[in-house]
């Protein structure tokens, strides 16, 4: 059987035009979970515009972020808007703020983590629009992988800034612990609805059909649902297990990350009461068992 698509080993070009108004920067943080690293966007036409997300604050960054601007025509940012509040995308804005002078930030607010990076925010909700010469976004909430995630459209090409919830290649991870699948897919559905022609996702290559994407992430989550069911059948009782079966033709290293997603699923898959667990403090090292009904 061979491997699933991944981002291991994945190249990208440190920037790129992808479009009259989008120019992409490599956030220079690459890793299992973030593959060659966190898009950055420049966003406009005019000499002030947005960057959509900062990376996680790598000095070798800010290098990459000018020489896009400088290349583009962009002489500084209007401000700074970011998808959520994960250390991969807003970590880098307060070394952006002390290196290019203060900027606004934008973001929905989650504040357990917001105060953790002591920004003044500008709060954003569902439907909120930011705009700037040649470029009008509008924020979409759409939690599941983070509590305060919102997608962005870009009305003058009908595309979709994605952030986590989409990805150029591969899935996303769903956090045991702050995430939710079944927020997730109700998110998932929300963007469906938008349908979107091309998805600037943070992670991986430009995604030129929008809703084809969102289509196939939408049938993989239920078809996850479905096998993970099918290995508890076959006597999986413990998320380790699950993984092991479920994730097989997956590389090892990617099975901590597989883990958290099996987790999600089992929740939503509790709530709807198809399984159960035994109920001690840790959904992750429980044991699960398939409900009467299931």
């Amino acid at each position: 059987m061979s491997s699933p698509p991944t981002m291991i080993g994945l190249e990208m070009p440190d920037f790129a035009r992808w479009s009259e108004r989008v120019v992409v920067a490599l956030g220079q943080n690459p890793s299992v979970f973030t593959g060659p690293g966190t898009n950055t966007y420049l966003i406009g036409t005019g000499p002030q515009r947005i960057l959509l997300d900062t990376g996680g604050g790598e000095p070798e960054y800010l290098e990459v972020l000018e020489r896009a601007m400088r290349e583009s025509g962009c002489e500084g940012l209007q401000e700074i808007v970011l998808t959520h509040g994960h250390p991969d995308h807003i970590g880098g804005a307060i070394a952006l703020n002390d290196h290019l002078g203060p900027v606004p930030v934008s973001k929905k607010a989650w504040p357990e983590v917001d105060e953790n990076y002591h920004l003044e925010l500008r709060l954003l909700e569902d439907g909120d629009v930011i705009e700037t010469e040649g470029a009008r976004l509008r924020a979409v909430y759409t939690p599941g992988h983070a509590i305060d995630h919102l997608c962005f459209v870009l009305e003058e090409e009908g595309s979709l800034f994605s952030g986590d919830n989409v990805l150029g290649i591969g899935t996303t991870v769903i956090p045991s612990k702050s995430g939710s699948l079944a927020d997730y897919m109700r998110s998932l559905r929300r963007l469906l609805e938008e349908r979107p022609k091309a998805i600037y996702p943070a992670h991986g290559p430009l995604i030129a059909d929008g809703v084809a994407k969102i289509r196939e992430y939408i049938a993989h989550r239920e078809e996850r649902d479905v096998q993970i069911l099918a290995a508890m059948r076959e006597g999986a009782e413990t998320i380790a297990a699950i993984v092991k079966i479920v994730y097989r033709s997956y590389p090892v290293s990617l099975h901590a990350a597989a883990g958290q997603s099996v987790c999600s699923h089992l929740l939503k898959l509790e709530h709807e009461g198809r399984v159960a667990r035994a109920g001690g403090p840790d959904p992750l090292v429980d044991d699960w068992r398939l409900a009467e009904s299931a």
